[in-house]
């Protein structure tokens, strides 16, 4: 009897730092009552994959749910899949760490549900033809990818009805085509849809394979798919269709499908994603190009769905170009993935290994895709995931500086660990653009400085509490808010594609919010110099007006001084202020005995004489969030001056300081040369699966002096950044001392 497969693959995910809140919402939402419903259709099975990140908090908050796979599992309702343990984009990490990941990862999944693990997610559906050896290398016979794939690569429609072969190097993998008509159709459409689809399938092809392959948040979790899905009952009536077509439909999982039917043939994949993948790494204006195309064609040209098949955007790679900020994350975690890989092959003890095993969870953790771009959801715009990929990162390289440290003094005949107050200067390509950056590290911060971009500080971490201080994220131009200033002006002047048309609907989560669109003209990192305008304004600066020099952007020099308990890199640059020749030099010390401090310098020199100077140094201090008044400014009577998203302009400033009581931090600038002080929020406008809203992503301190130039036609003036993580050390004092055991006197 002739029958039409169809293989059900539900992709769970929540990625790492997200909020516990979120977690269970979606465990309420969409991941028990799905189960729940699947348990009523015995004759329906699925192929199920969770995210090592989501099942890491299901093991510790919802173990019922394990039970419950558990249980749908043994009874043959449930394929279980794999995958790299913490979902990373395959082509964002090291071949070595793909290999790791999946391999892990398989391990855990066989020892918490004993089952072996044949099939992977590939996250995001991000694929390289190379991914072949890697996954197969890792122990997997096959995965899902979206049919697009096949299609780019010349596959007709038709073509698409069972699994291919495709192989690297002699390994063999094999591909199931995941259904766009059923992707798009499922849930969003009428129940019936879904079936009118399988069946003409069927129709013409008797004995094939149809998939779905998609988010399980769309059960329930996205945007009004909770009332339709369950509580108006999609779900149930579709898997009541499903059992009642029965007779020429069987619904099963996808090792059913290896097991039964020979692949349809071999064939190499092009380099892709799913098509809105390919179209959000598109910088804006050129995907606002590709949009256009799609809508015209589609009305315009008979022949565009096939045209549209070689009509590919861009490459997933390319989101470390849009977002600069993506790299620094992505150069950190290969930086520490390649430390990693040295050390391991080292010959070590077992303390160094079991240290080393920490290292290795906390880089994968820290390789978790959702932060490394952004398109219809929040992602790299969301800056409690940046911040958490920071943390885990930081925690890895701590690890391994200590496991470095302790290494080299038991090779120098030293027992035990490395000395606890070190520092160390060094010079290298850390951010991948061909230019040397410079690193200024001890135990309790690491500082990253690029010389070629202003000599900006662009990453300053803080051991204690695994903390990033600048994990910022600059404003910069995207397709959709083109969109969001012509629903704010829908009588405007526009082109014939209305950009709102292209969004769809639009939902705005704050008034005028179209009024806050603003771009960023230069990184918003820390130590930014400018030369302003005298008697430039707060509102003018922050719209970026005022610039008399090209400091702010321009290449420095730089110079390397070390001992054993101080190091100071030394920045100079000779550029314009106005039609004068002028110079900065720019020191930046970090020393053993000055606990978590910077100490800044900077000298002025061949300034013209006589003429009134406005000087600024501007710092952007990322995760320290606005909205609660437990975030703060205090100055330097330790009198608060307003909460973090609010707006400073302050006279006569010896000190500001930023406290995130929640994070246990203090952040304070000191200037023994008073100052005026401006501070405000950078927010940006950003796209989430509610809608569209402003997000804060720093706060803005610029500490500015005025001054005459004297007669020597030099100035110079020194600050201190200092960082004081003790109310966080001493919360976490508190939380894992163990109880002190009570002692009665029976006598």
């Amino acid at each position: 009897m002739s029958q039409l497969r169809l293989a059900l693959v539900i992709h769970n995910h929540q990625p790492i730092g997200n909020f516990d809140g979120v977690f269970e919402q979606a465990y309420q939402d969409s991941y028990k009552p799905f189960l729940d419903l699947l348990a009523e259709f015995p004759s329906l099975a699925i192929t199920l994959h969770n995210s090592g990140s989501l099942l890491e908090w299901l093991v510790e908050h919802r173990p019922e749910y394990l039970d419950q796979i558990r249980e749908l599992a043994d009874r043959g309702q449930i394929e279980i899949i794999g995958g790299p343990f913490y979902e990373p984009i395959l082509a964002s990490i090291p071949q070595r760490d793909r290999i790791g990941q999946i391999q892990q990862y398989s391990r855990y999944l066989e020892n918490l549900f004993g089952q072996p693990v044949r099939g992977m997610w590939v996250p995001e559906r991000v694929w390289e033809q190379s991914f072949a050896r890697d996954i197969v290398d890792a122990g997997i016979e096959y995965t899902v990818l979206d049919d697009s794939h096949f299609r780019s690569a010349g596959h007709t429609p038709d073509e698409l009805t069972s699994y291919f072969l495709t192989e690297d190097e002699g390994r063999l993998l094999q591909i199931f085509p995941v259904s766009e008509p059923l992707r798009y159709a499922i849930p969003f459409d009428d129940v019936h849809k879904s079936i009118e689809i399988l069946r003409e399938q069927f129709e013409r092809h008797p004995n094939s394979v149809a998939v779905f392959g998609d988010d399980g948040e769309k059960f329930g979790t996205w945007p009004g798919t909770q009332e339709a899905v369950f509580e108006k009952g999609w779900l149930r009536n579709f898997f009541q269709l499903l059992q009642d077509n029965s007779e020429w439909l069987k619904v099963v999982t996808l090792a059913e499908c290896v097991e039964n039917l020979m692949p349809a043939g071999r064939t190499y994949l092009s380099d892709s994603s799913y098509r809105e993948m390919t179209e959000w790494v598109l910088p804006s204006e050129r995907q606002r190009v590709l949009l256009s195309l799609r809508k015209n064609k589609e009305k315009s040209d008979p022949d565009w769905h096939e045209l549209s098949n070689f009509v590919r955007g861009g490459f997933w790679r390319n989101f470390r170009n849009k977002y600069p900020e993506s790299n620094e994350m992505y150069c950190r975690m290969l930086g520490i993935s390649e430390r990693l890989e040295k050390l391991t092959n080292a010959d070590t003890d077992r303390e160094y290994a079991d240290r080393l095993s920490e290292a290795r969870t906390a880089l994968y953790r820290g390789q978790c895709n959702c932060s490394y771009w952004h398109g219809a959801f929040g992602g790299l715009y969301l800056p409690h995931l940046r911040h958490a990929i920071y943390a885990q990162l930081i925690a890895a390289d701590t690890i391994l500086e200590k496991v470095e440290r302790a290494m080299k003094a038991s090779s120098n005949g030293v027992a035990g660990m490395s000395p606890d107050r070190w520092v160390e200067i060094e010079s290298g390509d850390f951010n991948l653009d061909a230019r040397p950056e410079v690193r200024v590290a001890g135990d309790r911060l690491a500082a990253y400085f690029t010389p070629a971009m202003g000599g900006h500080l662009y990453e300053l971490d803080i051991r204690a509490i695994r903390h990033n201080l600048l994990a910022t994220l600059n404003r910069r131009p995207e397709i959709y808010h083109e969109a969001i200033r012509q629903a704010a002006n829908p009588d405007g002047n526009g082109d014939d594609l209305n950009a709102a048309s292209i969004q769809g609907e639009i939902k705005c989560k704050q008034e005028n919010l179209h009024q806050k669109i603003v771009y960023d003209e230069w990184p918003r990192k820390a130590l930014v110099d400018h030369f302003l305008q005298p008697a430039l304004t707060l509102d003018e600066f922050r719209t970026g007006h005022g610039h008399v020099s090209d400091f702010h952007t321009g290449v420095y020099q730089s110079l390397l001084k070390r001992s054993r308990e101080r190091v100071e890199a030394c920045f100079a640059r000779r550029g314009q202020l106005g039609s004068y020749s002028v110079q900065i030099t720019k020191s930046v010390a970090l020393e053993t005995s000055k606990g978590a401090s910077l100490q800044i310098r900077y000298d002025l020199e061949d300034l013209p004489v006589g003429m009134p100077i406005h000087f600024a140094v501007e710092f952007n201090l990322a995760g320290l969030p606005g909205g609660a008044d437990d975030r703060y400014y205090y100055d330097h009577t330790g009198q608060r001056q307003g909460r973090l998203d609010e707006t400073l302009d302050q006279l006569h400033c010896e000190r500001i300081g930023l406290v995130d009581e929640w994070l246990g931090v203090d952040v304070s600038l000191d200037f023994p040369m008073p100052c005026s002080c401006w501070a405000f929020p950078i927010e940006t406008v950003s796209q989430s699966e509610g809608g569209f809203e402003t997000v804060h992503q720093a706060c803005c301190v610029v500490p500015h002096w005025e001054f005459v130039v004297p007669d020597n036609g030099r100035w110079s003036v020194e600050l201190t950044l200092g960082i004081d993580t003790s109310a966080a050390l001493a919360r976490e004092l508190c939380r894992t001392a163990e109880p002190r055991p009570v002692h009665t006197d029976e006598s």
